[in-house]
C-alpha cells in the first residue's frame, strides 16, 4: 500500500453510445438498454479484471449482476458470479471509445435503446462506447512506477511526481470530462498539456483518452503517445511511448481533507517545537498542516502529519506527533459547535489549549452550563437537548449520526478549536441524486446532474462562503432554498461527519439537502443522505 495509507479507487465509469445514451441497468428483470441521457445510479458499472487472464474483464452493475452474452448475442445482466459469458475484452479506439467483444464468442457489443446484442463481427459506430469515469473527480495521482505523487510545482510551472504523501492543494487534481476525453486540471485551474506546460485554456493538446492496463490507468494524448513522469522530478508529460509500460501506469486515489486548526489564543496548532503538540505558531505551513482520516465504522478519525506520523495520546492525557499505526489512542471525536470544534480522545477528555499552548486530554467540565445555548456567527443551535451529563456523547442531532459527531454547545473556550479545510480551493459536490450545479433557468442549484460546476470555497473566520463561476455567492432564501446569485457572501458551516462526506448548515442551522425533484435547499432540521455530500 503507498505512503498515503490510501487503496486505489474501484473503477465506476457510465458507457455512452453512438447516440448519447448510457447503458442501463434496469431493477425490473435485471433488463439493460441504452435509453437514459445521463449517468445515475442506475448507469454505473465497475469494472473488474479476471485474476488469471488481466486482460479480461467483467463489467457489474448496480446491483451486483454481471452483464454477459450468450452464443446468440442476446446480451443480460443477472448473472450473481463471474461466468464464461461474462468475459469481455476492452478493445480501445484512437477517439478514446472501447469496444467491448465477447472472449468466448468473439462478437462485439452495441445497439441502441432496447435494441442491444453481442453479435456484430465488425466494429462499427454502434458497437463503440465512450467511457465516463463515475469517481468523484478531484482525486490524488499516484506513479506506479516511481510510487509518488503528483503535485502543482508553482516554481517550475509544471505537474511534478516526485511526493511520498500527497500534501496540500497542490496535490488535487481535478479530472475534467469533455466530450470522450479528460483533461487534468490543477488547484490554480490551469490544464495539463501534453508538452508538459500549465495553460489557462484547454485543448486538443489538454485531452486525453484514458486506458485501462492490469487494473491502472493510462492517458493517452491527441499524438497518440503517453503522460509519463521525465527526468529526476517526474515532470509529468508525454514521452516517446506509443504503448503504456509501467512508467505510464497511475492509480487514483481518494483526496482526503487537510486542515489546519486554530486555537482561542489565535495561534495554530503545530508540531514545529517537536512531537508535543502546541498551539503556537502564526504561519500556516506543512507543520500546521494535518490530515483527517475518518473511520467508515466508527466515524472517529486520525490527524496525520506531513510527516506520516499520528497523533496520538499519551500518558497524562499529552498529545503527540509520535504514532506510526492506527490505534485507539490515535482516534479522536470531533463535536461540531457551529463555527468551531472540540475534539475528545481516548479516555473520555476533551482536548484543551494550556497557557503555553499545549494540548492535554484533561477536560472533564466543559465551562457551560446545561441552560446555556451556542451562539455562532448568527447561528442559533436550539434544535438539540442540552445533556444532562456533559462528558457524554448522548445527545445527537439524528439517531441515524454516530456519536461521534454530535452537534450540542459542549465546549468552553479552551476547548473550542476553529477548524479551516485547506485543499478544496475548488468544491464539487455530489450527492445521492447526482452532482450539484446552476439550474438551466433559474437562480436555483440542481442537485440531480451527472454532470458538474467547480465552485469556490473561501475561509472566513470559522465559516465559509460558497461562490459560482459568475463570480456570485450561495445564500439561502426566505422559501428555503439556495441561491447562487447573491451580490455579497452568506456565512456555511462544514461539518466533515463521515469518509469522504460533509454535510453544509445555513446560517439559519439547518442543512443543505436534494430533495426529491432534484432541487437544493437550506431547510434540513436532521441529518439525513439527502445532506451529505462527497467533495
Amino acid at each position: 500500500m503507498p505512503a498515503n495509507g490510501n487503496r486505489p479507487l474501484k473503477l465506476q465509469f457510465g458507457l455512452i453510445n453512438h447516440e448519447g445514451r448510457y447503458l442501463t441497468a434496469e431493477s425490473f428483470g435485471f433488463k439493460v438498454n441504452a435509453s437514459a441521457p445521463s449517468l445515475k445510479k442506475k448507469q454505473k458499472w465497475t469494472l473488474e479484471q479476471d485474476s488469471q487472464d488481466t486482460q479480461v474483464v467483467y463489467l457489474r452493475s448496480h446491483l451486483g449482476r454481471y452483464l454477459a452474452s450468450d452464443k446468440d448475442g442476446r446480451v443480460t445482466c443477472e448473472a450473481d458470479g463471474q461466468n464464461s459469458d461474462c468475459r469481455f475484452l476492452i478493445v480501445a479506439q484512437s477517439d478514446g471509445r472501447w469496444a467491448l467483444q465477447s472472449e468466448q464468442h468473439l462478437r462485439f457489443f452495441g445497439g441502441s435503446r432496447d435494441y442491444l446484442s453481442c453479435f456484430a463481427q465488425l466494429i462499427t459506430d454502434a458497437e463503440l462506447w465512450a467511457v465516463h469515469l463515475a469517481l468523484h473527480p478531484q482525486a490524488n495521482l499516484l506513479s506506479v512506477a516511481r510510487k509518488r505523487y503528483a503535485h502543482l510545482s508553482k516554481e517550475d510551472g509544471e505537474i511534478a511526481v516526485d511526493v511520498n504523501i500527497p500534501w496540500g492543494v497542490a496535490s488535487l487534481l481535478t479530472l475534467v470530462y469533455l466530450d470522450g476525453k479528460y483533461c487534468i486540471k490543477t488547484c490554480d485551474s490551469r490544464f495539463l498539456s501534453n508538452d508538459g506546460k500549465l495553460l489557462m485554456e484547454n485543448g486538443r493538446a489538454t485531452a486525453y483518452t484514458l486506458e485501462l492496463k492490469c487494473g491502472k490507468l493510462a492517458f493517452k494524448d491527441c499524438e497518440g503517445k503517453y503522460l509519463s513522469p521525465m527526468g529526476p522530478t517526474g515532470t509529468l508529460r508525454s514521452g516517446r511511448c506509443s504503448k503504456p509500460g509501467k512508467d505510464e501506469l497511475f492509480d487514483l486515489e481518494e483526496s482526503h481533507p487537510q486542515v489546519v486548526l486554530m486555537a482561542a489564543n489565535g495561534r495554530y496548532v503545530s508540531i514545529r517545537q517537536g512531537v508535543s503538540l502546541a498551539a503556537n505558531q502564526e504561519d500556516e505551513t506543512d507543520m500546521e498542516t494535518f490530515q483527517m482520516e475518518i473511520d467508515k465504522e466508527t466515524k472517529k478519525c486520525t490527524f496525520r502529519t506531513s510527516q506520516g506520523n499520528y497523533w496520538a495520546l499519551v500518558a497524562h492525557g499529552g498529545i503527540q506527533s509520535t504514532a506510526t499505526e492506527v490505534s485507539a489512542n490515535t482516534m479522536f471525536s470531533v463535536e461540531w459547535l457551529g463555527q468551531k470544534v472540540a475534539l475528545k480522545a481516548n479516555n473520555g477528555k476533551y482536548i484543551c489549549i494550556k497557557k503555553n499552548g499545549q494540548l492535554l486530554a484533561v477536560s472533564d467540565s466543559t465551562g457551560i452550563t446545561p441552560f446555556q445555548v451556542l451562539f455562532s456567527s448568527s447561528i442559533l443551535y436550539t434544535d438539540v437537548p442540552p445533556p444532562s451529563n456533559p462528558a457524554s456523547d448522548s445527545s445527537c442531532v439524528s439517531s441515524d449520526v454516530s456519536p461521534s459527531f454530535c452537534r450540542h454547545p459542549l465546549s468552553g473556550e479552551d476547548e473550542q478549536l476553529t477548524l479551516k479545510l485547506i485543499n478544496r480551493p475548488m468544491l464539487i459536490l455530489r450527492g445521492e441524486n447526482g452532482f450539484i450545479c446552476h439550474h438551466r433557468n433559474s437562480n436555483t442549484l440542481d442537485a440531480s446532474r451527472s454532470v458538474y460546476d467547480i465552485f469556490t470555497l473561501q475561509f472566513s473566520n470559522g465559516a465559509y462562503h460558497i461562490k459560482g463561476v459568475d463570480g456570485r455567492f450561495w445564500y439561502v432564501n426566505s422559501a428555503g432554498l439556495v441561491c447562487s446569485d447573491g451580490e455579497v457572501p452568506e456565512d456555511f458551516s462544514l461539518e466533515l461527519l463521515e469518509h469522504g462526506r460533509l454535510a453544509i448548515r445555513g446560517k439559519n442551522g439547518k442543512y443543505l439537502r436534494g430533495d426529491q425533484g432534484g432541487t437544493l435547499k437550506g431547510d434540513g432540521h436532521s441529518l439525513s443522505s439527502s445532506a451529505l455530500w462527497e467533495y
